[in-house]
């Protein structure tokens, strides 16, 4: 049985959501047998003080180190439970000799077998404002699309202040709903990529208004049930 290292608390409900997740599909594909999981629980607030003033290096520094424990305790291969770390995922990949799966390639997989062209993306600002994102979509010819200055402000802000915090509220679901169904209207996306796994805790349903709303825990999931079972 191989064992998946996951880098967690990034934050806590999208960890748990992640393991739950995880349990339930290798017990359905493995006749009720469970995985081998451990869960390396990181610092958040540590990391998006980092994040806030460009330190990326630190970023990288720690959570390297942190995947190597992963490594001594046993971990075959292990995976970052938020899409904004991924944001130094290619200098994680570089130090760690343990393989890593990515969120970012799970989502350009699955909107590449979708057979769409362009897509949303929202998340954090890190996230919408980096070029991690992009510089592996437009590799299969997929453009991606964010909200305005505005509508980014807006979702980031709800993202560190709520979602992190495990507030879901109706209201901040219903505004990020609406920013959806602008970038259909202005720049007639196919999808959008929820990109930050807290997201779906808050848009629970797998569209809007006709609009594929891809959840990235499910399809960073999936790719690593594929792992575990093989």
């Amino acid at each position: 049985m191989k064992t998946l290292g996951l880098i967690g608390g990034t934050g806590p409900e999208s960890t748990i959501d992640y393991y739950r997740q995880l349990v339930a599909g290798y017990r359905a594909r493995m006749d009720g047998t469970s995985p081998s999981i451990i869960i390396n629980s990181v610092d958040l607030k540590r990391l998006l003080a980092w994040m806030e003033v460009g330190e990326l290096s630190k970023v990288a520094d720690y959570l390297s180190q942190e995947i190597e424990t992963l490594e001594k305790a046993g971990a075959d291969f292990a995976a970052l439970t938020a899409n904004t770390a991924h944001i130094v995922f290619d200098q994680l990949r570089e130090r760690t000799s343990l393989p890593l799966v990515s969120i970012v390639d799970a989502a350009c997989q699955k909107v590449k077998a979708l057979g769409l062209n362009t897509a949303g993306l929202i998340g954090t600002r890190y996230t919408m404002e980096a070029s991690f994102y992009p510089e592996v979509f437009s590799r299969s010819g997929i453009t991606l699309v964010t909200p305005n200055q505005t509508e980014r402000d807006y979702i980031h802000d709800k993202y560190i202040n709520e979602l992190l915090k495990d507030s879901f509220l109706p209201a901040t679901a219903s505004r990020i709903l609406a920013i959806i169904d602008s970038l259909r209207e202005r720049d007639g996306v196919e999808a959008v990529i929820l990109a930050g796994t807290e997201l779906p805790l808050l848009l629970r349903d797998e569209s809007h208004n006709g609009i594929p709303l891809l959840d990235t825990t499910r399809i960073h999931v999936d790719a690593l049930l594929v792992q575990l079972v093989a």
